[in-house]
């Protein structure tokens, strides 16, 4: 059975939360990406070369990275010649199962947070400013704490963009959780000791720090980044367990570039993809696998405090093709 198909009879007719929150939230990459296709087929009689070049550019235009879609492209074609396919109409299906089995097939990739056994969990948040990083902080926390029942504290570990301070402790209150913070321009890494030191004497069971976002000076952000390492390392050996890259979805090749530039500073465990509600170009999915083999573990489906999803593969595939399976 094909992938395309095991979605359709695993979602087809069910009503779960999570799923429509994915089919909402995917809803203009959805709208785009299966109009597009749609219409592609509409205008050819048969499948001949011009269309597959028309395919490759849909893929590429909706953020699938361009070594992603040549592989795709290629695997269908294969397909096409096995099973002797001509009508354009026939090759949804096909579509749907390579672009998703190739994502699936390459490696294995956990969603699940890396959490301690016996000792604090330590989550270092990542990203450019703007890319939503503190709002992300607050809906993890959320989520950790309601689904997973656990004790969370959160660090205000970027000292330097005017006002992230105020806005994690403002988070923090709301969802009635510590927040430990410094000075505005004071040294990151102390906040960052304080609040371990406070999380073990507290007995929290996870701690996720906020950080800069500047990109720009990659230099100092590099130093930074490996100074709050060894200050984590000092208290929690295994920390962090986690380093999440916080991306926007909506500036597509802008933010994998960036996810590239983040990997080359400091090791990323996993991606956070924010806003995937408000863009049109779903695949970038694809694309930070391709360029990057990091597993993206949550995607922000909308700007509620439960918007924040574990990342789903199926329940990924029926939100961007659920158009092409009726």
């Amino acid at each position: 059975m094909g992938f395309f198909q095991k979605i359709k009879e695993t979602f087809v007719g069910k009503s779960t939360k999570q799923n429509e929150k994915y089919v909402a939230g995917l809803d203009k990459s959805s709208a785009s990406f299966s109009s597009k296709i749609n219409a592609l087929a509409a205008r050819y009689r048969e499948i001949n070369d011009e269309y597959f070049d028309e395919l490759e550019n849909i893929l590429i235009m909706s953020d699938v990275g361009v070594n992603m879609v040549m592989k795709i492209v290629d695997e269908i074609k294969k397909e096409v010649r096995l099973e002797n396919i001509k009508d354009p109409h026939a090759i949804n299906d096909i579509i749907v199962d390579k672009m998703f089995v190739i994502y699936a097939n390459d490696s294995y990739m956990t969603t699940k947070i890396n959490y301690a056994e016996n000792d604090l969990t330590v989550i270092l948040m990542v990203g450019v400013n703007g890319a939503g990083k503190t709002t992300t902080i607050a809906k993890l926390a959320n989520k950790i704490m309601h689904e997973e029942g656990k004790k969370v504290m959160v660090a205000a570990g970027d000292t330097f963009r005017a006002g992230a301070i105020e806005q994690l402790a403002e988070w923090a209150n709301r969802l009635n959780i510590p927040c430990v913070k410094g000075k505005e321009g004071g040294d990151p890494s102390s906040v960052i000791f304080d609040a371990l030191e406070q999380a073990k004497a507290g007995g929290y069971d996870v701690l996720i720090c906020d950080t800069a976002g500047r990109l720009q000076n990659k230099v100092n952000l590099m130093k930074e980044l490996e100074k709050m390492n060894r200050i984590i390392k000092r208290v929690v050996p295994e920390g962090p367990q986690e380093t999440l890259l916080v991306v926007d979805a909506t500036t597509g090749q802008n933010g994998i570039s960036q996810a590239v530039e983040f990997s080359k500073i400091t090791d990323i465990t996993g991606i956070v993809l924010t806003k995937m509600d408000g863009t049109a170009k779903g695949g970038i999915i694809l694309s930070i696998k391709d360029m990057l083999n990091i597993p993206v573990k949550f995607i922000g489906l909308g700007e509620k405090i439960d918007d924040l999803q574990e990342f789903d593969l199926e329940q990924y595939i029926y939100g961007l093709c659920n158009d092409l399976m009726e």
